[in-house]
């Protein structure tokens, strides 16, 4: 087992509840052999690319391919612009950052508004970039995406150059993204293929990225479904907070899953926005990791 090792793919997106830092720890408890593998909830594609990483380096047995999904079109239109046109992305976002820092709330309104007006997914690629802390929050109402500008300064045209020229390289492997519902992917899966699912969390997450429509029992009733069919599953939820000392787990169906881990996470990001300046002392979170499987 692999513990808090960071994986040697660099963040692509600046994404909050992104599984970055403890991808390889997850990628470590997938079964040796899988036929296809799925992530309905892809996010920014942390534990994709660890997955892929690992198999190209001969740390990981094989696999015939791989499908990564997510119900917003703009951020899979990203992932296909990485995979095929990635000059595209490239000089989009360089075009967005030279001179950003001149008038910085400005220039972020102004991409801002532009992706609110026709959800372009490159405005969206530096979006993430440069939004407060890579929440990704959008209002009910309209989709409108409201995120105000980050303190921080963007990573420069040459360090998204050299990422996004990473990502592509590791994205010439058998792999197809596809703007679904997560239970349309799920659908696909037969015997033998594996799926992770990484959800919102069920007790702090519903603003964001589109959440508010998730429900877990739906996701219960399709992890079973997949479980009837032979399907592996694994799921990231929610598990407890404060150094261990506050259960905020689920409470899944009984007979669901075969077995459960707790996945260190650190100090949560939402806590290091609300308490900037404090002493982080037992505010350690830690994920479930669940599995359909012993």
């Amino acid at each position: 087992m692999v513990n808090n090792v960071k994986t040697d793919v660099p963040q692509l997106l600046k994404w909050i509840g992104n599984k970055h830092r403890f991808a390889k720890e997850i990628v470590s408890h997938m079964p040796q052999t899988i036929n296809t593998y799925y992530e309905p909830f892809l996010g920014s594609g942390a534990v994709l690319s660890t997955l892929l990483s690992e198999k190209r380096n001969s740390l990981f047995p094989t696999f015939n391919q791989a499908v990564g999904a997510d119900i917003l079109p703009f951020l899979i239109d990203i992932f296909n612009y990485v995979k095929d046109e990635p000059e595209t992305l490239i000089d989009h976002y360089r075009q967005c950052i030279s001179g950003y820092n001149e008038d910085r709330a400005n220039r972020y309104i102004e991409i801002r508004d532009r992706f609110n007006h026709d959800f372009n997914a490159l405005d969206f690629a530096v979006l993430t970039r440069t939004c407060y802390s890579g929440i990704i929050r959008f209002r009910k109402s309209d989709g409108y995406m409201s995120t105000p500008i980050g303190p921080h300064n963007p990573i420069s045209p040459e360090s998204f150059e050299s990422r996004v020229m990473q990502w592509h390289d590791l994205l010439q492997e058998d792999i197809t993204f596809a703007h679904s519902d997560y239970k349309e992917i799920m659908d696909l899966a037969q015997e033998g293929d594996l799926i992770y699912c990484d959800p919102p969390y069920t007790h702090s997450q519903t603003i964001l990225y589109g959440a508010q429509a998730f429900r877990i029992e739906e996701l219960y009733e399709k992890i079973q479904e997949c479980k009837d069919r032979g399907v592996k599953v694994m799921l990231s939820i929610n598990g407890t907070k404060r150094s261990g000392q506050e259960d905020i787990g689920i409470q899944a169906p009984e007979g669901l899953f075969e077995r459960a881990l707790f996945v260190n996470c650190g100090v949560s990001m939402i806590n290091r926005l609300q308490r900037q300046g404090e002493i982080m002392e037992d505010e350690i979170v830690h994920d479930s990791l669940f599995f359909t499987w012993e």
